[in-house]
């Protein structure tokens, strides 16, 4: 089986929590990210350049603007069925309950699967930024005759706790899971770290289609907490070592293996420092791997005066004598005189008045930023007005603001 059939199953209903109040109107796979991405955008782009065409999102929490943008950005050529990227939502085929978990998620559209009659089915998360090639890791389980195949990646030992940890012989077989464990298990070839899950997951069909009936027996509803462990004794189970595949076109400065999971408002704001300056940890332009979102209609990005220093700016954005340094500004978003950003994440169609000062802050769509205002460098009193980390980052929460920004210009 030279070039098997996949069908990918994402898992994109996270309700992010950790990443309040960026998701308080929307699920953690469709919060924004960098100059003109979504976190959904990653795992997709990943897929698709993988020659991975039959996607099914499966969708939860907060799911409208999720949707919105899968319509708007991931239309497939509709003149191959086989191609698509479909949003799912809870059928409740099986009762009145939404999803209750990974694996429950996909057996209440286990019909989907039936339908497609695939060789593999990928279910991935849609939760992480990475560049990834799906289709080695499927030649690994079809080299080592997999039942199924988990993509890991090597962690330190200071990081491996806050991990589900992959306990594997020498030559990749899971023995068993650890959830979040106070004594890692090393890897079998470097003592030094320990295999974190993924999250991926690459299973064989007919294999999914038991585990799944014999799951919903016992009443088990995760595969992390569940499946993959009972499976990991009676079957194939291996892990795929993320830090071996290779995409092309990265850079030698860049971090071949990168992966985050930002799930948290510091992980997510470090995510964002790591794509700027001159080699980034993660280049995001790789015209031999590219990532796909919105196809965006509007003007260019135009600076008058602007003193811009390793930064980016989305399209549509208009900049009138700011100093901007470190900072991540999306699109359409208007930054007048005086107006200061050092280490800011400013996302779409909001408005910054002139002479405000901005410090470590995310400012979230649609805000006007009155002139004048500080955010940032008193962080006991931007505490009594917004969501402050223990790290000293400010969020400002989605605003109401929902106009234009040229008639302000």
């Amino acid at each position: 089986m030279s070039n098997p059939k996949i069908l990918a199953m994402v898992m994109a209903g996270g309700e992010g929590k950790r990443l309040y109040p960026l998701t308080c109107e929307r699920s953690k796979p469709s919060v924004p990210f960098g100059g003109r991405y979504r976190i959904v955008d990653f795992v997709l782009s990943n897929l698709v350049n993988s020659q991975i065409f039959a996607i099914y999102l499966l969708v939860q929490y907060k799911s409208q603007s999720l949707i919105e943008h899968i319509r708007r950005s991931w239309g497939l050529a509709p003149i191959f069925p086989e191609q698509f990227v479909t949003i799912v939502p809870p059928q409740m085929r099986e009762g009145p309950e939404w999803f209750q978990g990974t694996a429950d998620a996909v057996y209440q559209n286990i019909n989907l699967i039936h339908q497609h009659a695939p060789d593999l089915v990928a279910v991935f998360g849609a939760d992480h930024i990475y560049r990834m090639d799906v289709r080695q890791m499927a030649q690994f389980h079809l080299e080592n005759k997999a039942d199924v195949t988990v993509a890991a990646l090597p962690v330190p030992f200071a990081q491996a706790s806050a991990f589900g940890v992959i306990e594997s012989a020498d030559d990749g077989r899971i023995l068993r899971f650890h959830e979040k464990p106070d004594h890692p298990p090393s890897m079998p070839t470097d003592k030094a770290r320990a295999y974190a899950s993924m999250g991926n997951y690459l299973f064989s069909t007919d294999i999914l289609y038991s585990a799944l009936e014999e799951g919903k027996r016992r009443g088990e509803k995760d595969f992390g907490s569940h499946l993959l462990p009972r499976l990991c004794q009676t079957h194939r189970v291996f892990a795929y070592n993320f830090a071996e595949n290779r995409v092309p076109g990265v850079r030698d400065y860049e971090e071949q293996s990168y992966w985050r999971d930002v799930g948290t408002i510091d992980a997510y704001f470090l995510a964002h420092q790591d794509i700027l300056g001159l080699e980034p940890r993660f280049n995001q332009f790789n015209p031999h791997w590219r990532f796909a979102s919105s196809e965006y209609q509007g003007p260019s990005a135009k600076f008058i005066h602007a003193e811009i220093e390793n930064s980016i700016i989305g399209d549509g954005s208009f900049i009138k004598g700011a100093s901007i340094h470190n900072s991540v500004v999306r699109r359409e978003v208007l930054i007048e005189e005086g107006v200061e950003l050092d280490e800011c994440i400013v996302m779409d169609y909001s408005i910054i008045r002139r002479g405000t000062r901005l410090r470590r802050t995310i400012v979230d769509r649609y805000n006007l930023i009155e002139a004048g205002g500080q955010i940032g460098y008193d962080l006991q009193a931007d505490a009594s007005r917004y969501v402050v980390t223990d790290s000293g980052i400010v969020i400002v929460p989605k605003g109401k603001y929902n106009g234009y920004i040229g008639h302000y210009l």
